[in-house]
């Protein structure tokens, strides 16, 4: 199997942060705005999930999603996850069977910037992705290069390398 053969078994799409998706659950009950942190605003449903599948040379461009995101391993190489914590600490991730110290699941906490990337020897990865409270693209971030290296300079070129637009932070709604 390679990456072509689950692009179109899995009918995946591109998805706006990098590589390619599909969501294939999204529970049909919600958390009332009031049983949630502030940070969310509105409802939310419980849960959601997809697939999703970096190839080699393609990269998840830094992002932060409101909610815990839980990252788990399917086929492929592994992956590479890179968190920048609030705090600024870096933490890199990963995802997968193959590497040292590689597990075939992992958490990035709410709020943490975070990109996606195939190890060098991967020909790609393919991962699913559980979000809870659920994934809404109103909760979505994609980072802008210079104002991410002004929050974490020590980080700049991981930034430079994982990162697509270049003005002001912004937020994508694409519901």
């Amino acid at each position: 199997m390679n990456a072509q053969y689950w692009v179109e078994k899995l009918d995946l799409l591109p998805h706006p942060e990098g590589g390619c998706y599909r969501e294939m659950y999204r529970s049909s009950e919600r958390f009332p705005a009031n049983a949630l942190p502030e940070r969310f605003g509105k409802e939310r449903v419980f849960s959601t999930a997809i697939y999703f599948l970096l190839q080699a040379g393609e990269f998840s461009a830094f992002h932060r999603i409101k909610s815990d995101e839980l990252w788990h391993h399917y086929d492929g190489g592994d992956l590479e996850i890179i968190c920048i914590h609030p705090d600024g600490e870096l933490q890199i991730l990963i995802l997968g069977k193959n590497s040292p110290n590689a597990r075939p699941m992992h958490i990035v906490p709410h709020s943490t910037w975070f990109a996606a990337r195939p190890l060098p020897d991967s020909e790609y990865a393919l991962c699913g992705c559980t979000v809870s409270p659920g994934f809404d693209f109103a909760d979505f971030e994609m980072a802008a290069q210079e104002d991410l290296r002004a929050l974490f300079p020590l980080h700049a070129d991981l930034i430079g390398a994982l990162t697509r637009i270049t003005d002001s932070c912004v937020t994508v709604l694409l519901t």
